[in-house]
């Protein structure tokens, strides 16, 4: 399977990481076609930046703010794949919700609904469609500092709009470094809709391309530049390493402990379990036990702490631990004469596929409106999921 690993040292934005794409390889000529759709003839350059040479984007397109409805028509027509189309609508749903999480009700755009975000967020989806990406993942994003000029004025970097998007997302981030705006609303809302699994680094993998998105300054802190690392990853389950978090409780309510549950996940655990117990005197208690990324065992540990009142939290450190490879991807499912597009995880181990399970909310959703039981829908969408892998030897 191919991995794309995005390695944002100098900050992302939406022309860089179109730019990262296209100097790794993904089709000119199909991307070209896909930003011009939208919006004006695209230019790629041959630049350097601190010494390293990649390729600069221009959309030559205008910057007049849109609603998300005018977005989102304008997407309808674009010269791409249905499944290009749809990541490309998600994305600029995540910008949506962040301006109204900011600003209330947002009726239009301001920078990240013009033009030019239009064209790079479509020519992005097209470029990773075109080199067969099988999962994307990101190193932690490097956000910049100070202040930056926007449609309100000054404002202070990282944007309010950028902190959203990643907020809602798998990203992690840096310390505040470098001057200016080094990340933008437009490339974290690509990053965190590409690596929304967030899937882990594989730990061995061959590398097959790797590619440079320069940014329009050549700033003097560094190289301003995306990188783009494209892996192979073949024959054997992955690895990462994660810290075990355990505490024991026996005076809390269960709707207390669902709900501290509920939290960690919210909070960036990778699973969390509620294990019965007995406790000393006899009492009946519970031991709680939270996977943890090992960078969010602080934070998660404190999490527990408030929520469940606990005086102690065991931390196992660095436990190693074998993980199946995930990818999500759009299925086309059709249910009595209504058709929709739903996510579906597909898990491996090494090249087998071992599972495959439809995303339950969407599910849940399509099936209270169609007025069916959940689980006919599950089943449905499982069989098509089926038909999209084909009839190999490696369905489960």
């Amino acid at each position: 399977m191919r991995v794309l690993l995005f390695d944002p040292f100098h900050g992302a934005a939406g022309d860089m990481i179109v730019g990262s794409l296209l100097d790794m390889g993904a089709d000119e000529n199909m991307v070209r076609n896909a930003m011009a759709s939208v919006a004006g003839e695209p230019k790629f350059t041959r630049v350097k930046r601190g010494g390293i040479e990649g390729v600069l984007v221009e959309s030559n397109a205008e910057m007049e703010p849109r609603s998300i409805k005018e977005v989102l028509e304008r997407l309808r027509d674009a010269e791409a794949s249905p499944h290009a189309k749809e990541i490309a609508e998600r994305i600029f749903h995540r910008m949506h919700h962040a301006e109204e999480r900011i600003h209330g009700e947002a009726p239009h755009f301001h920078e990240i609904g013009s033009d030019d975000a239009i064209a790079e967020v479509t020519g992005a989806c097209v470029a990773v469609e075109s080199l067969e990406v099988g999962s994307c993942t990101s190193l932690p994003l490097v956000l910049g500092s100070g202040y930056a000029e926007s449609a309100h004025g000054r404002i202070p970097v990282p944007a309010p709009a950028t902190l959203e998007i990643i907020r809602g997302s798998n990203l992690l981030i840096r310390n505040w470094e470098g001057q200016g705006e080094l990340c933008t609303p437009t490339g974290a809302a690509i990053l965190a809709e590409l690596c929304r699994t967030g899937m882990d680094i594989p730990p061995h993998a061959k590398v097959i391309g790797v590619g440079y998105g320069a940014g329009s300054r050549d700033t003097p802190d560094g190289p301003n530049v995306l990188r783009a690392v494209m892996l192979e990853v073949k024959g054997e389950p992955g690895h990462d390493m994660v810290d075990l978090l355990e505490t024991n409780i026996d005076d809390v309510t269960p709707e207390v402990v669902s709900h501290a549950i509920d939290r960690t996940m919210a909070e960036g655990a990778l699973d969390a379990t509620v294990i019965p117990a007995l406790m000393k005197k006899g009492r009946p208690g519970h031991l709680i036990r939270v996977i943890s990324p090992m960078q969010r065992s602080g934070h998660l540990a404190a999490v527990l702490a408030k929520e469940l009142g606990t005086l102690g939290i065991r931390v196992f450190p660095a436990v190693h631990r074998f993980v199946a490879t995930r990818r999500i991807e759009s299925v086309e499912v059709r249910i009595g004469g209504e058709k929709r597009q739903i996510d579906v995880k597909f898990s491996y181990w090494g090249d087998q596929l071992i599972s495959m399970k439809p995303e339950f909310e969407q599910c849940r959703a399509w099936a209270e409106h169609l007025g069916l039981p959940v689980r006919d829908v599950l089943v449905q969408v499982e069989e098509a999921g089926r038909d999209a892998l084909g009839r190999g030897d490696d369905r489960p």
